[in-house]
């Protein structure tokens, strides 16, 4: 982790990548948990992200060191905000957007120091009741930097099921208007993705097994 981004950036084809821990609970726990991180990574093309796992020594590397892995490609459908002042996934959607078609979602915030105490508050067990909730098939916290700067991954079977979640579920309504109200965050971004294919497993299962088969257009 703390070598690979000289690495990274040499790499012919990638525009935009993070480097990420996780925390304990599925990722949404106040410790670390030492043994599981992500990689997002933003391509110019297909080929330019074929090349790179099939080929590179880095990626390699990883595979080796590591029990198990989970990779999900996806395409963009829409994105607002900022990261680290770029807009990475700001470009025109591949394909066009299904209600029943699954969907990946991916949050990320710069927390205001003097207000991580609130944050950890209510987001915590806000984020890991995210797990249980209808429609999603895989959810994880993700961070750059402990406590401060975080995100949050999730793959829901439909649009329609995570719009559920988003606009109905209580506790998490409170969440967002307490964000907007208090100003935790000093930037943030949201994305949605169109989920192109799945390999690999998480925790033992491959978390979109049977999903392609039931969406045609996939």
């Amino acid at each position: 982790m703390g070598t690979a981004p000289a690495q990274l950036q040499r790499v012919a084809g990638l525009r935009f990548f993070k480097l990420m821990g996780s925390g304990a609970n599925h990722g949404f726990g106040f410790w670390p948990n030492l043994r599981r991180y992500g990689l997002m990574a933003v391509w110019d093309d297909a080929a330019a992200a074929e090349a790179f796992f099939a080929q590179h020594p880095l990626w390699a590397a990883y595979q080796q060191r590591s029990t198990e892995s989970w990779t999900v490609h996806l395409a963009p459908l829409k994105a607002h905000g900022l990261w680290d002042g770029q807009a990475p996934f700001d470009y025109a959607p591949a394909l066009p957007a299904t209600a029943a078609a699954p969907v990946a979602v991916l949050t990320r915030a710069s927390i205001r120091w003097r207000k991580t105490p609130r944050f950890w508050q209510f987001v915590e067990p806000t984020s890991a009741a995210l797990a249980q909730a209808v429609g999603v098939r895989a959810a994880i916290g993700l961070g750059e930097l402990p406590l401060a700067r975080q995100a949050t991954f999730s793959v829901w079977e439909s649009a329609r099921a995570m719009q559920d979640y988003a606009y109905k579920d209580a506790k998490h309504r409170e969440v967002i208007a307490l964000t907007r109200r208090e100003k935790w965050y000093s930037e943030e971004l949201f994305a949605r993705f169109q989920v192109l294919s799945s390999t690999g497993t998480m925790d033992g299962v491959e978390p979109l097994a049977g999903l392609f088969g039931a969406v045609g257009s996939i």
